[in-house]
C-alpha cells in the first residue's frame, strides 16, 4: 500500500493507487518514484511542496 501526499499549497491529494492522468503517470506509482520535475496538476507546484498524509 502506497502513502498519499497532499499539496500544501492547494490541497490537491497525489493517490498512488490512481496516479495523475494529467501527467501520464500511471496507477501504481509512489510518490517517491515520480520525475524530479512532476508538479501539482492544479497549481504546478513541486513535489518540495507536498506533504505524507
Amino acid at each position: 500500500m502506497y502513502s498519499k501526499y497532499v499539496c500544501l499549497i492547494c490541497g490537491y491529494e497525489y493517490d498512488p493507487e490512481l496516479g495523475d492522468d494529467e501527467n501520464y503517470i500511471e496507477a501504481g506509482i509512489a510518490f517517491e518514484d515520480l520525475p524530479d520535475d512532476w508538479a501539482c496538476p492544479l497549481c504546478g507546484a513541486g513535489k518540495e511542496e507536498f506533504e505524507e498524509i
